[in-house]
């Protein structure tokens, strides 16, 4: 009688898991302490921590070089590899409507978070006797020149040239959207074009990989330049109004957006935990810029569409600034207590219609949230410009925790996007978030399609 052959084990329907590095080898350790160090330089030695300025800078720099040819690369290969014209500009509304609510909702609890805790009461300052001075007039000076709608005007660049040249992310946007729905609409005349895009943007991101490697230097050298600059006393000075502004933050993340992300069925904890890296490199560098690519990148690893990232992310950094909302909102309220300037129900409300326009498109340029703050007030009058004197010295302090909110709400935003399309699959996210280990698309794409390479920018989310 023969013998019974043993039934063969059924393969797998995944591979097993890699095993993860050591913490001593992840990057947001390296990154932590370089933070740390940092913080301990410029206490300890102000001077070295000055001069250590352009090891940050350089680092921010050379990120900043690649965040235009990123953003246009991605959106382009996005635009022309979705099987529908139609299905692009859905996407970009459904964005474009969420993008206004939440920065509503965050100027509305900016506003409410200072109306009740009143941080500028008691301060009694005389507006005459307030004197603008250095970057601080110069800011004043360029949002005096805005208006408004001065973000509309400024969405079509004057050269396509330019637009790189200048770092202008909202100009990028709009040609890369005019160029992706042209190569989009002339079909296979195109496809080559979409193929050497992907290649190109394999290249590009493999640079970025490179520059990464040199993120702790990058977060040490600027967070030393930070403390030893402007000192950790200058924090005490304003403390409440610096607690605030990160208590506020604090809660618009984890209230507002972890509810917005508990209707999806999505823990925010365990996102915040999936972007630590990111999160760690934007509070050394001070800049969202800093880390897009990663984090469009992770989120394709949750399994969100590669077009709805390509979109909403680059879009995210000009329309849905939640971090600069609440402090626009602060600070302005802020600067009318200080100086004992009444302001009605109806004057607030005022001033929050101003800051919906003034909040936008300013991603990306230097002191931009002190330019949308001047601006706001020049143009409602009723605040006195010159009182963001006051709020000078800690804003250094105050656009870490700007550029923290900002990146959990455009990621936020890019999930609830991508449910919106009814394309995001709660399961697999939530399954990648507890392992940490991104995972190949599941569902077949369509022909013109094709999966970014494996050199690009999946590949960072591991770094």
């Amino acid at each position: 009688m023969a013998a019974t052959a043993s039934p063969t084990p059924a393969p797998s329907s995944s591979p097993p898991a890699p095993r993860p590095r050591p913490w001593h080898k992840q990057l947001y350790f390296w990154v932590l302490t370089a933070i740390v160090a940092g913080v301990l330089t410029g206490w300890l030695w102000p001077s070295v921590g000055v001069a250590l300025e352009p090891v940050g800078t350089t680092f921010v720099s050379a990120i900043k070089m690649l965040i235009t040819p990123i953003v246009f690369l991605t959106i382009v290969a996005g635009i022309g590899g979705v099987d529908s014209l139609r299905r692009v500009g859905r996407v970009g509304l459904k964005s474009l409507v969420y993008f206004q609510a939440g920065t509503l909702a965050a100027l509305a609890i900016g506003l409410i978070a200072v109306n009740l805790f009143q941080p500028g009461a008691g301060v009694h300052a005389h507006p005459g006797d307030l004197q603008l001075s250095g970057d601080a007039a110069q800011y004043v000076k360029d949002g005096e020149n805005q208006s408004w709608w001065h973000f509309l005007t400024d969405i079509v660049p004057s050269s396509a040239v330019g637009a790189f040249a200048e770092g202008n992310i909202l100009q990028v946007i709009f040609f890369a959207v005019l160029f992706g729905v042209a190569l989009k609409a002339v079909g296979p005349v195109g496809a080559p074009l979409v193929d050497g895009i992907n290649r190109l943007s394999a290249v590009v991101f493999k640079i970025l990989h490179y520059i990464m490697l040199a993120a702790p230097v990058g977060a040490f050298g600027a967070m030393a330049y930070t403390i030893g600059e402007y000192g950790i006393s200058t924090l005490t000075s304003l403390g409440r109004l610096i607690g605030l502004f990160y208590g506020t933050s604090l809660f618009f993340v984890v209230v507002v957006l972890g509810g917005v992300l508990a209707l999806l069925r999505i823990n925010v904890f365990r996102l915040l935990n999936h972007l630590r890296e990111e999160f760690l490199i934007v509070l050394g560098t001070s800049s969202s810029e800093s880390v897009l690519p990663r984090v469009m990148a992770k989120l394709e690893g949750l399994g969100v569409r590669r077009d709805i990232v390509g979109l909403t992310v680059p879009t995210g950094y000009s329309f849905n600034l939640d971090g600069s909302s609440i402090y626009l909102s602060l600070a302005a309220v802020y600067i009318a207590q200080a100086t004992d300037t009444p302001l009605t129900i109806g004057q607030q409300l005022g001033l929050l219609a101003v800051m919906i326009l003034t909040s936008k498109g300013s991603g990306g340029i230097t002191g931009a949230g002190f330019i949308a703050l001047a601006a706001t007030l020049s143009t409602v009058g009723t605040v006195p410009a010159a009182g963001i004197m006051f709020i000078f010295g800690i804003d250094k302090f105050m656009s870490e925790c700007r550029a923290l909110t900002n990146l959990a709400g455009n990621s936020v935003a890019t999930l609830v996007v991508a449910r919106w399309e009814r394309v995001l699959d709660t399961e697999r996210v939530n399954r990648v978030l507890r392992t940490g280990t991104p995972e190949p698309e599941a569902d077949p794409t369509p022909a013109a399609e094709q999966p970014r390479p494996a050199d690009a920018a999946p590949s960072l989310a591991k770094t």
